[in-house]
């Protein structure tokens, strides 16, 4: 059943060991939750914060308990191997969130086919590897009526050809993401697990956007991750009968839970904020 608290739930998060994937495992640590940060970076890089080492160190520093474990999504074997040993330790899987993200803005003739597949590896067949190892786990969890829910951080479906002609290939990869979402829904509906797509209405202050999309500029025109944790968290202790099968926006999510005051995710409040990519 719903609850206003995730506390003893276990959320399976990829790509948390930074950003908005980081922030969503502290905020659900608050609640005494566990947290498994499934991510690529174990060893600190030059150009992007964060490892999972510390990330795990954040989780339990907010209250939670954590398991740090090194991961690339598109390895089949390694996923399940993951998601069998974040069950084994934390007793099952309430929450899988699919936060990684590879990201290459060109068009066609400038996105080499290493990128293509970079993209489709990690945002498409990624995001579907990590939730068929867990889908099981996640029905157990509707079973037990612990209320499990799928997040898949993926904009709503803009067929606009401004989001269709600059960059085809990333922006097919994150409509790919989309439609899965909504896929589970639908497949899951019966069972009681919860599958949703999550997007920022403004730009979020990320690595990606520092190193990739605009620079110190942006950032200042940017939320913190917190806006989409925040948001992420009254996904997950909303009814996962009732909340499922949309494309949310984080701002809205908030607002409908009665946030009235944004400039607390300004990263300089006052600042006119950067609408995100596809809205």
């Amino acid at each position: 059943m719903p609850t206003s608290s995730l506390s003893g739930k276990t959320l399976f998060i990829t790509g948390g060991s930074r950003g908005i994937g980081l922030a969503i495992a502290v905020r659900a640590a608050r609640d005494g939750a566990n947290v498994v940060i499934a991510a690529k970076t174990a060893e600190p890089h030059p150009r992007l914060p964060g490892t999972i080492h510390t990330a795990a160190a954040a989780v339990e520093a907010a209250g939670g308990q954590a398991l740090a474990i090194q991961l690339d999504i598109r390895d089949d074997e390694a996923v399940a191997a993951a998601v069998a040993e974040a069950a084994a330790r934390f007793g099952g899987i309430d929450v899988v969130v699919n936060n990684a993200s590879a990201i290459f803005l060109a068009g066609t003739e400038h996105t080499p086919m290493k990128r293509f597949d970079l993209m489709l590896g990690v945002n498409v067949r990624g995001a579907f590897a990590v939730t068929q190892a867990a889908m099981p786990h996640l029905r157990a969890s509707a079973e037990a009526g612990r209320n499990p829910h799928i997040l898949t951080l993926a904009p709503p479906v803009n067929l606009d050809p401004r989001w269709l002609g600059p960059h085809a290939a990333y922006t097919l990869s994150k409509y790919g993401m989309t439609l899965l979402a909504l896929g589970w829904a639908a497949e899951l509906a019966d069972v009681g697990v919860a599958s949703n797509a999550l997007w920022p209405r403004t730009t979020v202050a990320t690595a990606a956007v520092q190193n990739l999309l605009g620079g110190d500029a942006m950032v200042r025109q940017s939320r913190t991750p917190e806006v989409v944790a925040d948001a992420a968290h009254a996904v997950f202790t909303a009814d996962a009968r009732t909340l499922t099968g949309r494309c949310l926006i984080d701002e809205d999510v908030l607002r409908e839970a009665g946030v009235t005051d944004f400039d607390t995710y300004a990263v300089e409040p006052g600042q006119e904020l950067f609408p995100d990519l596809f809205l």
